[in-house]
């Protein structure tokens, strides 16, 4: 799961929190009450390629273990697609059959849709229309390396994305929120949800953390969304509690649930 530049946004994602933190705790903010300081939604992040990324050796296998440990662990649940489809396909099984614990309900999941031509859009929402609960398109990965010339991937338009919007009657998201662009976006197209992220350093972007667009973006990106989520880099209680005192209402973790998850494994 590398990225560009030497995976510079990643380490910046994971520096950016304690910095942001640091700032804050000088701004007089006492992260070491609890009691005053809540939690934000913990969501399991959108990740497919279990053989390329992970090394599992079964792609579909990897889904059904992700998802359900995931359950385990109390977590929110999202799935991805990708390049093929059966990545997209092997998802939505895996939350269709997934292991619902003894007075636990069947848990629906966000479905982030890579930003396809809109028709290829509509007809994996049709895909996931059993598991979805949250539908989102991820506007920041048509320029990600790992499917460059593998398939036609587009730059969408607040119309483009309003096209999709109309069609289903599930909350919006629109991930991959990271540049001042995309922000006018926002405010044009006024999605349910405005999802912060850099696709955890895996795309050419601007050079910079999600906590520090989250902190001198919150307030303004709060006027034209109705939530806020953010991913990169969150590892800590104190990461949460720094996401959710600048307005994030879901955390999404990726990389560490998948290592919890190929440790237990082993």
């Amino acid at each position: 799961m590398g990225g560009f530049n030497e995976n510079i946004n990643f380490q910046k994602n994971c520096e950016g929190w304690n910095e942001i933190a640091n700032l804050l705790i000088q701004q007089g903010v006492d992260f070491s009450d609890e009691s005053k300081n809540s939690l934000p939604i913990k969501r399991l992040g959108p990740m497919t390629g279990g053989v390329e990324n992970v090394g599992y050796s079964s792609e579909k296998q990897f889904y059904t273990d992700l998802i359900n440990f995931s359950l385990n662990q109390n977590l929110e649940l999202s799935i991805g697609d990708g390049c093929p489809d059966e990545k997209l396909k092997y998802g939505i099984e895996a939350v269709k059959n997934q292991t619902v614990k003894e007075g636990a309900t069947f848990k629906k999941a966000a479905v982030f849709i890579k930003p396809y031509p809109n028709s290829k859009i509509l007809e994996r929402i049709e895909w996931a229309s059993e598991v979805a609960e949250y539908i989102g398109v991820d506007i920041d990965s048509y320029n990600i390396v790992t499917m460059r010339n593998l398939v036609q991937l587009e730059k969408k338009t607040a119309s483009q994305l309003q096209e999709i919007r109309k069609t289903t009657n599930l909350p919006f998201v629109v991930k991959g929120i990271f540049t001042s662009q995309d922000i006018e976006l926002v405010k044009e197209l006024k999605p349910d949800v405005a999802f912060i992220s850099n696709h955890g350093g895996r795309v050419e972007n601007r050079i910079g953390s999600t906590a520090e667009f989250l902190y001198e973006h919150s307030k303004e990106l709060k006027n034209y969304c109705g939530e806020i989520w953010v991913d990169g880099g969150i590892r800590t209680k104190q990461d949460e509690q720094v996401a959710k005192f600048l307005g994030a209402n879901q955390v999404l973790i990726g990389r560490p649930v998948i290592s919890a998850l190929c440790e237990k494994q082993v």
